[in-house]
């Protein structure tokens, strides 16, 4: 295998990864429930599970 001849920087390592960094999530507001859960996400209400599926939709039309 190959190695280095030279020892690299810190300067150098710190600008490669400056791209790897925590991002904070986008939250949604459910229309039904009110609660605030993350996008394309099932999430759980007292133990009721929500989200995209055709029950939720249903329950949507049935609402409004």
């Amino acid at each position: 295998m190959a190695h280095p001849k030279r020892r690299q920087s810190h300067t150098r390592g710190a600008k490669r990864r400056t791209h790897y960094k925590a991002e904070v999530p986008t939250l949604a507001t459910c229309p039904v429930t009110g609660t605030i859960h993350v996008y394309h996400r099932a999430y759980y209400v007292d133990g009721d599970r929500h989200g995209r599926s055709k029950e939720i939709i249903k329950q949507r039309k049935f609402f409004s």
